[in-house]
């Protein structure tokens, strides 16, 4: 399937290289995160109402895959200053009140988020078994209603590539805010 989003990235690619510091007080790169089974990297942010009507989905996405010793990573690369509630500091708090179960970082400078090719948030990219890019898609069917979910595409998806079969549905543009750049 081919990827619809910008040319930066293209199904088996290896993950980008990163050194963030999270919410939790430590700086984490990829290498962290891989472990032979498939790695989970979404662009959020605090105050995208996309990301919120899907938060607790999310929240639900990383206890799950926990269970299954698969990696979620959130990364927030929005300009902190234009938007304050997306300041670290203010990353952070959300991170504690909501409990995240997946590492949030913060890429102040937007390079990690460029070198993905991060378009909106949320955007997601799930690697595989070896590392490679796997799933550009939307969490589930419905990004509004939760009671509307009938699919939920990242999971199955992640789930396939933990067993090495090939993602079986067509893979749906994720629909978000575009990330606020640094002017």
């Amino acid at each position: 399937m081919p990827i619809y989003t910008p040319e930066v990235n293209e199904f088996g690619q290896d993950i980008p290289n990163f050194s963030l510091p999270a919410t939790d007080g430590k700086t984490y790169s990829q290498s962290q995160f891989i472990n032979g089974k498939p790695l989970v990297v979404m662009f959020i942010c605090n105050h995208c109402p996309y990301v919120q009507a899907i938060e607790d989905r999310l929240i639900t996405l990383g206890h799950d895959l926990k269970k299954l010793d698969i990696h979620v990573v959130a990364i927030c690369a929005n300009d902190a200053i234009s938007y304050p509630d997306d300041s670290f500091e203010n990353l952070k708090k959300r991170a504690e009140e909501k409990a995240y179960p997946f590492v949030y970082l913060h890429d102040e400078t937007q390079e990690v988020a460029k070198t993905f090719g991060a378009v909106c948030t949320p955007d997601y990219f799930v690697y595989d078994n070896n590392a490679k890019l796997a799933y550009r898609g939307r969490l589930d069917d419905s990004w509004k209603d939760a009671s509307q979910v009938k699919t939920r595409e990242l999971y199955e998806a992640v789930l396939e590539l933990a067993q090495e079969k090939p993602i079986s549905r067509p893979q749906t543009p994720s629909m978000g805010c575009s990330i606020k750049w640094v002017k």
